[in-house]
């Protein structure tokens, strides 16, 4: 439609002048009706009269309109029956009011005198203290006391507003805003009510999933259920994984369901918690992958006696994010799992079950003392050492023939690799007692010969008995 050249063209500046100007204009003429009001209801002979016509003549919405002649119905059927329900609307309030109080007491008393409250525990760990659940709890039932007594003192005093003819009009205006209100919760849950059951649908059959699939790695790490190739040690990790999988994918899909999830505010607020643990977890992001590596590869349990960056002792714990080892000296360390798996891992326990652990020590012992004396006094050390089994029987090694002296290594076999100390302890001092009692003397000499006035310091050769059988084919 075209427009009319001789419309005039109005600015918008202008226009927005004399909008401003003419609700100023509005606000004055109120301003002077309800001064012209007030001077003329001063100056009636009878002012309530006067303001209770006042009153009576102001709009009114719909609603509280429908409550005022309720009101009317009610007073035209039995001038008390206003004043009853008043009565007992006030006297029932007052009562809730007592119930909750002493509900709330009761259990902020038995709070306060309980001598162990649950903390709140995940993977072995309290991320809330028993005290602080305790105080939680308090706060808890004492906010829950102030509100109802704070909503059953808003239905006392609409009751008691209800008394008089004055404030009638006031009770009707509550009464209006507390229907409103529960008509707004009540709408907003039916409204709901088709999301909230698809989560807890949703939820639900989460939850058996996750339990079906526990029984069956709960079988494989009993080893009850065998997989080929799937070791009963993995089950756990194994299980973990899938589970936070299931429960990403769970809150993936109940995420659109929930109430305000489409909201720009929500939205910014996912993504700046997202920014914050993406930057605040790369060290616990390692820790898990180091210890979800540690966990395949098997390099050690809870349980075995292992050494890690220089600590050894026996492992009491390996979590998500760090392994505890208790030393030999009862100390507790704890190590995070990516600086494990950065480190050389020695493992004591691994064939313990099978052939047991070797218990060496080295000694040195000079030329002039046949080495058959060394070693049968060095096997015979060994076998008199608690921890030291006798089959595999122990044995000597000659390491190494230096320019002084003759090295000797004795080996035994032990199944208990968590008394390494005192084996070793044991052995030295069998060592000890073995040589002295043959007047042995463990020492590692340095000689400064004259060849031409010295004797040698070659020992007597002893020459080994030969076996029966070979004498017998010689005759």
């Amino acid at each position: 439609m075209a427009e009319d050249s001789n419309t005039p063209v109005i600015p918008e500046s202008a226009a927005l002048d004399a909008t401003g100007s003419a609700n100023e204009v509005v606000a004055e003429e109120s301003i002077a009706s309800i001064g012209e009001t007030a001077q003329d209801i001063l100056a009636n002979d009878d002012p309530v009269a006067a303001l209770t016509e006042t009153v009576a003549g102001l709009p009114v919405p719909e609603d509280t309109m429908v409550i005022l002649q309720f009101f009317e119905q009610m007073d035209a059927a039995s001038p008390l029956a206003r004043l009853i329900t008043a009565a007992t609307i006030v006297g029932v309030s007052l009562l809730f009011m007592l119930i909750v109080k002493i509900i709330s007491r009761r259990r902020i008393s038995h709070l306060e005198n309980s001598a162990r409250v649950r903390p709140l525990r995940w993977q072995a760990q309290d991320l809330v203290s028993s005290e602080d659940m305790q105080q939680l709890w308090i706060n808890v039932w004492r906010w829950l006391g102030w509100a109802f007594s704070g909503v059953f003192f808003l239905v006392g005093v609409t009751g008691l507003l209800m008394v008089s003819n004055w404030t009638l009009r006031f009770a009707a205006r509550m009464i209006t805003l507390f229907i409103a209100a529960l008509d707004y919760v009540w709408s907003g849950f039916i409204g709901y009510l088709p999301n909230l059951i698809t989560i807890i649908v949703i939820v639900v059959v989460t939850r058996y999933v996750i339990r079906i699939i526990g029984l069956v790695f709960e079988g494989i790490k009993s080893r009850r259920i065998y997989l080929k190739n799937f070791y009963p040690e993995w089950a756990e990790t194994s299980f973990s994984l899938i589970k936070l999988m299931i429960y990403a994918l769970t809150a993936v899909i109940i995420f659109p369901y929930l109430p305000g999830s489409s909201s720009p505010a929500f939205q910014g607020i996912s993504i700046f918690v997202g920014v914050l643990v993406s930057l605040g977890s790369t060290t616990a992001v390692a820790n898990i992958i180091a210890g979800i590596v540690l966990t395949f590869t098997r390099a050690f349990g809870v349980g075995d006696q292992v050494e890690v960056g220089g600590t050894r002792g026996r492992v009491i714990e390996r979590s998500t994010f760090v392994t505890r080892i208790q030393t030999l000296k009862n100390v507790i360390v704890s190590i995070p799992n990516s600086m494990v798996l950065n480190n050389n891992i020695i493992n004591y326990s691994k064939n313990v079950g099978q052939s047991g652990l070797v218990v060496h020590t080295t000694i040195t012992i000079g030329y002039d003392v046949p080495w058959q004396t060394v070693s049968n006094l060095l096997i015979a050390a060994a076998s008199k050492t608690e921890g030291i089994v006798g089959q595999p029987e122990p044995f000597v090694l000659q390491t190494s023939l230096d320019d002084n002296y003759v090295s000797y290594e004795v080996n035994g076999w032990t199944r208990n690799p968590e008394e390494l100390p005192r084996i070793y302890s044991n052995l030295h001092a069998n060592i000890l007692d073995e040589f002295h009692g043959h007047n042995v003397e463990i020492t590692s000499p340095s000689f400064r010969a004259n060849r031409d006035a010295n004797a040698s310091t070659i020992p007597e050769v002893i020459v080994a008995a030969e076996p029966a059988a070979a004498k017998g084919s010689d005759s």
